[in-house]
């Protein structure tokens, strides 16, 4: 079972999180923005909806006039690489 200490970002350094399972997340978030915890890693969940809400960065980019879906993914992905991940 992968450290659920670090922050998703630090996990995916260390490889224990893939591209695809971030990418999987953003994608989680996009369909449905009240979705809870997700599972990233093995025995490691992340709360995307509460990571997108402490990233300012993100809000206000949810938020502004009309962002692009490239502009929506890439806040997203960077709340998520941010938020520390928990126990699944």
């Amino acid at each position: 079972m992968a450290d659920c200490s670090p922050t998703v970002g630090e996990l995916f350094k260390a490889k224990a999180v893939t591209d695809e399972q971030v990418n999987a997340a953003v994608e989680a978030y996009l369909a449905d923005p009240t979705v809870g915890v997700i599972r990233i890693a093995d025995g490691c969940g992340v709360d995307i909806a509460k990571a997108v809400e402490a990233h300012p960065f993100t809000r206000a980019t949810l938020a502004g006039a009309k962002p692009g879906p490239s502009r929506k993914r890439k806040a997203i992905r960077a709340a998520i690489l941010l938020a520390r991940a928990q126990k699944a």
